[in-house]
């Protein structure tokens, strides 16, 4: 049984209609990533497909909503490779996460188009291990 810390997650009782809301929005950033030609939307939107089918996935697993505090981005990958029993999920995911912000934050990380592509099946392929455990 995964554990929740109350730093980063508050118990809630979603309804099943507000978990697939999350997972839709996941696969609508996915696709946007999918069919975008600039590389860094590509990058941004895949990997904000990750977080949120996170969102989806915790909700639906543990019950709890993720709170918006510093670091709830790494416990949301955290989780999710717990729930998926997948450490890839944290390391690529965490991956991302740092380059996302060394680019918002650092003044411009490139990406390259190889990158962009090789993150974006690794978001593909965890979006449908969380479809799985979500239905």
């Amino acid at each position: 049984m995964t554990y929740f810390e109350t730093k980063y997650f508050q118990k809630f009782s979603f309804t099943k209609q507000q978990i697939d809301r999350f997972l839709e929005s996941a696969f609508r950033d996915l696709k946007i990533a999918r069919q975008d030609r600039f590389t860094e939307v590509r990058f941004t939107y895949g990997y904000q497909a990750l977080v949120k089918a996170g969102i989806a996935l915790i909700a639906k697993v543990g019950g709890v909503k993720v709170r918006s505090v510093a670091g709830h981005q790494v416990k949301i990958l955290e989780k999710m490779s717990e729930i998926l029993e997948n450490p890839d999920v944290l390391t690529l995911g965490d991956a991302m996460r740092n380059k996302r912000n060394s680019d918002f934050y650092g003044g411009g990380e490139s990406i390259t188009e190889k990158e962009a592509e090789d993150y974006l099946k690794f978001v593909e392929k965890t979006l449908g291990a969380v479809r799985l455990l979500t239905k």
